[in-house]
């Protein structure tokens, strides 16, 4: 039976005071005792006969986000159960910060986990449950409203916190969830599916935050079937498919695989010049010339220094560059070719 708000625990509210002079601030350094935020290593993953994860091996520093993605079925929630500590590897390490990973182990708190379906309390408010959580972690009763209320500013639910969780949508369940495991300011992060539910506007809002919290140092992984989302955030790419890491690495090495060693490039003059074509296509190496009008696309070497001198070689020519920049990654293209299944 769930209790309602007053039934909680002696005592509780949602109006815990802030000690004077004090100001929450995610960018606290925390100690890390390696150069890797997350290492995982080998690690398998046996239920019975089935194996759910074959040998999956992963880096990410601060600052870095992995996007992980596959068909239902291929692993990725349970591998994301396995580094928040959840499920022992059947093989193989997980470290946090230089330190192994197990259920129940300390360095766990610096970790924080979002399932593609969060668990509430239904009858609190949404401060009442946060602070019930802060409770748990055992945060200073001081930082909690700090946290609280920098965290729902983060998620856009601020006007929410006196509304109750039953009463919400899907979309603001989701960022209620994601409020509640950033709470305790973990240094990495693993959300799955978490743009479920989320309308357009959200789901740019999202962006946005994931953005924040790289600038913050975090390192983070989001398992989601949005491709084209994944696309404006990455750093790096994992692709599972029946429990194998079948691709992975930073999005520039991925795509340069993909692509071998090439990328597509977009240019747009400021004015029609009259040579511009003829002018590309003798550049050699540049391959696929596209032209429309006063925008042209080709593939090129992929190296940004090879990249840079193609520009000024260009401008040297006397063509009007408005815009020279390669094109965003095309994940679905690269997770279509691996031959795995389908995701939206």
């Amino acid at each position: 039976m769930i209790r309602t708000d007053a039934e909680v625990a002696p005592g509780f509210t949602n109006d815990m005071n802030t000690s004077p002079g004090y100001s929450f601030d995610p960018m606290d350094e925390v100690e890390v005792k390696s150069d890797a935020l997350l290492n995982v290593s080998g690690v398998s993953m046996r239920f019975g006969k089935l194996t759910a994860v074959r040998n999956v091996s992963l880096k990410l520093g601060g600052g870095e986000l992995l996007g992980l993605i596959g068909p239902n079925g291929a692993g990725k929630t349970t591998l994301l159960r396995a580094i928040a500590g959840l499920h022992a590897p059947t093989r193989g390490t997980i470290q946090l910060m230089g330190q192994l990973v197990g259920p129940g182990q300390p360095v766990l708190q610096h970790l924080g986990f979002t399932p593609d379906t969060p668990a509430f309390y239904e009858e609190l408010t949404v401060g009442k449950f946060l602070t019930f959580i802060s409770m748990g972690y055992g945060l200073p009763a001081h930082e909690t409203r700090e946290r609280i209320d920098f965290w729902l500013d983060k998620v856009w639910l601020s006007e929410k916190r006196d509304t109750k969780i039953k009463t919400l949508s899907r979309g603001m369940r989701q960022r209620v969830g994601i409020a509640r495991t950033l709470l305790p300011n973990p240094q990495v992060i693993l959300l799955d599916e978490p743009a479920a539910g989320l309308d357009p506007a959200g789901r740019k809002q999202f962006r946005q935050l994931l953005c924040d919290l790289r600038e913050q140092g975090k390192a983070l992984i989001v398992s989601s079937h949005i491709l084209a989302d994944l696309e404006d955030y990455c750093t790096h790419v994992g692709i599972m498919s029946a429990g194998e890491m079948v691709r992975y690495g930073s999005v520039r090495d991925v795509t340069a695989s993909h692509q071998g060693g090439r990328c597509r490039y977009t240019v747009h003059l400021a004015e029609h010049h009259a040579e511009a074509s003829s002018l590309l296509a003798a550049v050699t190496g540049l391959e696929g010339l596209e032209t429309k009008e006063k925008v042209f696309k080709f593939r090129y070497d992929n190296d940004p220094a090879e990249a840079a001198k193609l520009l000024a070689s260009l401008i040297q020519r006397g063509l009007p560059v408005a815009a020279f920049a390669p094109d965003g990654t095309d994940l679905e293209d690269i997770y279509m070719k691996a031959n795995v299944g389908r995701v939206d």
